[in-house]
């Protein structure tokens, strides 16, 4: 596996194929990633020989009077996932993007698909106090169709004390913001929220659904219940000064981490 930059035009046309594979929309037309490359933005792939696996595409943004790296896509073949392969690509962008001199990129997620959140916040150490509502509209893609499409904006420090694990946080008290319990086909359901809840911990834990899409496909009345509780939840912990910080792994569900924003050290 070959983790570089990719520059020209015949690469690209592999980064569409890639995308449709991975999408099965529409790719991005060469025209806008091929200027986007040659103002600021970065692409990197994934190769196994000359073929591209895997794809990592960002462009120049422009945030609170500084400019930033907008990360848009991040696209891995079907049959080489689970490899760390988006882990290295994202590690490599870093790495072009601090020598580009940016110190910050920013990228959406949907908060429910916890393979995205281990990846961002527990791996690559982004941070997260920005709750989208339904940030592309209705979309008609396999993994969004039929649900707003709320998302995580995250923050990536790139060169903090945070980022290069050189700052550890204890998030060994916390407690739980939301309980759940598990239903007749063995999903989690969330307790109703609490809209009166008063946060005076450091650090809280909010319970997500392991595998989201299995859920959504069984019982999507359920998945537009967690959207609508976890949205509810999320938003109040941000707006109380919380940000989103890492997504352990557990038995029955997975827990995002939140924690007060200024124990963050991120100088």
């Amino acid at each position: 596996m070959e983790i570089r930059e990719i520059r020209s035009i015949e690469e690209l046309e592999k980064m569409q194929q890639l995308e449709v594979e991975v999408w099965g929309h529409p790719p991005i037309p060469i025209h806008q990633t091929l200027t986007a490359i040659k103002n600021g933005g970065i692409v990197v792939g994934a190769f196994e020989g000359e073929k591209l696996v895997g794809v990592s595409y960002s462009f120049p943004g422009y945030k609170k009077g500084k400019v930033h790296l907008t990360s848009h896509i991040l696209g891995i073949s079907k049959n080489v996932r689970e490899k760390g392969i988006g882990e290295a690509l994202k590690w490599e962008q870093r790495k072009i993007a601090i020598e580009r001199g940016y110190d910050m990129m920013l990228w959406t997620y949907d908060p429910l698909e916890t393979r995205n959140g281990y990846l961002n916040l527990t791996k690559l150490h982004t941070i997260c106090d920005t709750y989208i509502e339904n940030c592309y509209g209705e979309m008609q893609d396999g993994l969004n169709k039929g649900l707003p499409s709320d998302r995580f904006e995250v923050n990536w420090h790139l060169t903090s004390k945070y980022v290069e694990k050189k700052h550890a946080i204890d998030l060994t008290k916390a407690s739980i913001v939301a309980p759940y319990k598990m239903n007749d086909l063995n999903f989690p359901v969330l307790a109703e929220v609490n809209s009166q809840l008063l946060l005076e911990e450091d650090v809280y834990l909010l319970p997500v659904p392991q595998s989201f899409q299995q859920l959504k496909a069984t019982d999507p009345k359920l998945a537009l219940d967690w959207r609508l509780k976890t949205r509810s939840l999320i938003q109040m912990l941000f707006s109380n000064g919380y940000a989103a910080v890492r997504l352990e792994k557990g038995k029955d569900v997975h827990y995002y981490q939140f924690i007060k924003r200024e124990l963050i050290e991120l100088t």
